[in-house]
């Protein structure tokens, strides 16, 4: 049996047609049942449904064999006990500083809100700038507003929500996309099996 952990919402939706052309197809819509591990129709491949930031840890420690996560998760988990094989390509975003309209540059000591704390952290550090770190897990728009920091970082797609919250983005730190990881004991216990899914998305991304 095959175990790969999975988030809920983009990451999954995107990640279906992969799975699919792989014949892993869940027989239940996390969306409808509260499964939290699916059966799917190749009785040897089942998926977790997890949160993203937890789906490293799970394959790290072998609760799973395989992973879907994003870029940016990995990096603040240090993923280092990982194999990452694939960029799978899918729930593409980028990660970055925003600030209020208008705001000055950001020089000197500055607050930063974010969940993504190391690389934050990193981030500024490259810069010569020194950061406060202030971690939220959500409504990072509201920080700047309320005067709790000066930016934020975080992941950025439309651009809709900073604009709806009178903020805009500012420099780009990272392009995200979504990797499948290894555990690295299944790589050598289960091999083929890996090593066929593998061939698969490899495949099924070339095509695309």
């Amino acid at each position: 049996m095959l175990t790969i952990a999975v988030s809920k919402g983009r990451i999954y939706e995107e990640a279906l047609p992969l799975l699919a052309e792989a014949g892993i197809v869940p027989t239940d819509d996390p969306k409808t049942c509260r499964k939290l591990i699916l059966n799917t129709t190749r009785p040897d491949v089942q998926l977790v449904i997890i949160r993203a930031t937890d789906v490293p840890t799970f394959v790290e420690y072998g609760a799973a064999d395989l992973g879907i996560a994003g870029k940016d998760v990995l990096i603040e988990h240090g993923a280092e006990s990982l194999y990452e094989p694939l960029d799978l390509g899918i729930a593409r975003c980028r990660l970055m500083t925003a600030t209020r309209k208008n705001a000055p540059p950001i020089t000197g000591r500055v607050r930063v809100a974010t969940k993504f704390v190391k690389i934050a952290q990193r981030y500024f550090a490259s810069l010569g700038i020194q950061a406060e770190i202030i971690k939220l897990y959500g409504s990072m728009e509201l920080a700047p507003l309320v005067g709790l920091a000066d930016c934020i970082v975080d992941l950025v797609d439309t651009g809709n929500t900073l604009k709806a919250n009178d903020m805009e983005p500012r420099d780009l730190i990272m392009n995200i996309s979504s990797r499948l990881v290894v555990n690295k004991a299944a790589m050598k216990m289960k091999n083929a099996p890996i090593a066929e899914l593998l061939a698969q998305f490899e495949r099924t991304l070339a095509q695309r």
